[in-house]
């Protein structure tokens, strides 16, 4: 019984492997400024941002309506505007990490 169990296991692993093997996992996407500016949270558009390399997104963050919170815009690096604001980097907690900001 252990070894059908453990053969269903592998099975379901190999499976899921081979079936996401072209998509990347969360997190690994790399953007350029061009591409994130696509993600400006106007209209369906999803909103990210990113900070310190790291791309993050704000789409559903109460305050980011129509990809605009207080002024910072969505699909922009918001690095100096966040390091300079009194609140800093910990308002970045709890968002998903999308991705990377190429250099």
């Amino acid at each position: 019984m252990k070894l059908h169990r453990a053969l269903a296991v592998s099975f379901i692993v190999i499976l899921l492997g081979l079936s996401g093997c072209s998509q990347k996992p969360a997190g690994t996407q790399t953007f350029t400024l061009e591409e994130l500016a696509e993600y400006d949270g106007i209209g369906e558009n999803k909103a990210y941002i990113a900070v310190d390399g790291k791309v993050y997104d704000v789409t559903n963050r109460e305050g980011w309506g129509e990809g605009n919170h207080n002024g910072a815009i969505a699909g922009t690096d918001l690095t100096e505007l966040i390091l300079s604001s009194p609140h800093g980097k910990d308002v970045l907690r709890g968002l998903t990490v999308v991705g990377t900001l190429a250099d």
